[in-house]
């Protein structure tokens, strides 16, 4: 399900936000501050506490934040989720929500979880390579949450219209401008983050990356040159591979199969199966293994 911007909720909810002076939890708390909803900032860490208050902001102790919260954003590193969960599910009210903002954890099982307590996951899109920018400001918010408008996937471990619509809300604040919001389960966003994202899209911007230090250091191409030609291409390749703007050239389909043959193994297709997926996570999370 794909709810437009046209949808978004004028009801105020109460927040607290967990690891408020993290690299997250500051971009999270700085669209919040912004919104009219009652917000509670929580953070443990010296260098934290000083950044959230550094950007005038209160700090509250955990266990008052999170007593009347409607909504709990839970913007702290993977491995730190089981035990803040574990300290802190058991001090909410009935019918709150614990918003992580990675799917890892909650598809592994790793949350402290309460019958009456929903468990929701949202993690942002980031601005799309073919979003029409219009602003220098836009251009320069690659990573989103500030002037570039992007898109947010969500997951709602309820079948409670109003659970779902809180979480949107919150969602479209911590992540604005936001355009969609994007319903899916948590399985599916675990597929979709880290597999489809990390595993492969993010590896292609590393191995991109590699290909051009090799033809600069390796080949001596001057780097203007190797950089001009790698970033238009990956305009093309993208706009062409992903949206069918143009057909690649015969020769460039040659080259193609080629680097295929040579760099992509027969059975990568296997990193959606779930014992893959299993895998991954586990090593993400420093476990041995993932029991289902």
């Amino acid at each position: 399900m794909t709810t437009t911007a046209e949808n978004t909720s004028t009801v105020t909810y109460k927040v607290a936000v967990v690891g408020a002076g993290g690299k997250m939890g500051m971009r999270v708390s700085d669209n919040l501050a912004e919104t009219d909803h009652t917000v509670w900032y929580v953070e443990n860490s010296p260098a934290g506490r000083q950044r959230t208050l550094d950007a005038g902001r209160e700090l509250t102790d955990a266990a008052v934040a999170v007593a009347d919260a409607d909504i709990v954003v839970l913007a702290v590193p993977d491995l730190a989720l089981g035990p803040v969960t574990a300290e802190l599910v058991p001090q909410l009210k009935p019918g709150a929500i614990v918003l992580t903002l990675d799917p890892a954890a909650a598809y592994a099982g790793l949350l402290a979880t309460r019958a009456d307590v929903v468990q929701a996951v949202a993690h942002p899109c980031h601005p799309s390579v073919f979003l029409e920018r219009t602003s220098p400001e836009e251009w320069a918010d690659t990573f989103g949450g500030i002037a570039a408008p992007q898109d947010a996937i969500a997951a709602v471990e309820s079948d409670d219209p109003a659970h779902r619509e809180t979480v949107e809300a919150i969602v479209r604040a911590i992540y604005a401008p936001v355009i969609d919001v994007h319903f899916v389960t948590v399985k599916q966003l675990a597929q979709l983050e880290p597999t489809l994202v990390e595993t492969v899209a993010c590896m292609i911007g590393a191995l991109l990356n590699e290909a051009l230090d090799e033809a600069i250091t390796t080949m001596g191409v001057p780097e203007a040159a190797a950089r001009s030609i790698l970033y238009g291409h990956t305009q093309v390749a993208l706009a062409n591979g992903l949206r069918g703007d143009n057909p690649f050239s015969d020769a460039c389909l040659i080259a193609m199969d080629y680097g295929r043959e040579s760099i992509i193994k027969e059975d990568w297709k296997k990193i959606f199966r779930d014992d893959e997926l299993d895998k991954n996570l586990a090593r993400m999370l420093h476990l041995d293994h993932i029991e289902r």
